[in-house]
């Protein structure tokens, strides 16, 4: 078995307080590490606002996203939309 070792990159952060008691909570619940948990966050982040900036060029290609559309992605992905279209 070939054992392969991921980069890292180390970083220092801060939070306030009462939020750095909020994540360290939250990936106690998660059952993993508060690095992991950082990680899974930040990913997600990015993975939003790449899907925030498709949308927002796909709308200024094809334009607004009907209520339909929106209720139908919504099924589909299992989501609710936290924001109307119309970027």
């Amino acid at each position: 078995m070939h054992n392969r070792r991921m980069k890292v990159d180390k970083m220092s952060i801060s939070f306030d307080a009462n939020l750095g008691d909020q994540v360290r909570e939250a990936a106690r619940k998660a059952g993993t590490g508060l690095s992991a948990w950082l990680a899974g966050a930040a990913a997600a982040r990015l993975r939003a606002e790449a899907l925030d900036e498709f949308l927002h060029t796909w709308e200024k290609k094809h334009g607004a996203l009907t209520p339909g559309e929106l209720s139908q992605a919504e099924r589909e992905l299992g989501a609710r939309s936290s924001k109307k279209s119309s970027r």
